[in-house]
């Protein structure tokens, strides 16, 4: 992993929530594009598309093993997701709550 500054607990938390506060002024799915694009390796993109998939696959009922053939996400992937939905702070389903899919 790629050596970084070291926060202290306070900048890591101020460092969080310049980030956070930024994609809040964010106001159309083009800017977000843009911005995720620039903030994002294409991978790392890929990865938050992907889990945010898995996270509405689960939703919607498929198993485990469908998510996978569907998505190509390994099941150890599709289990993160699933636990961080069932588990505090829950922020998949606060948004699939949101969004009328929960």
């Amino acid at each position: 992993m790629k050596e970084h500054r070291i926060y202290d607990s306070g900048e890591e938390i101020a460092a969080e929530d310049e980030l956070f506060n930024a994609v809040l002024k964010l106001r159309s799915s083009a800017e977000c594009r843009a911005f995720f694009q620039d903030l994002c390796t294409p991978t790392e993109l890929q990865a938050m598309k992907d889990r945010w998939a898995v996270a509405e696959l689960l939703t919607g009922g498929f198993t485990y093993r469908q998510i996978r053939d569907k998505t190509g996400v390994s099941v150890t992937t599709v289990g993160r997701v699933a636990r961080c939905l069932a588990e505090e702070p829950a922020g998949y389903a606060a948004i699939l709550k949101r969004m009328g899919k929960l």
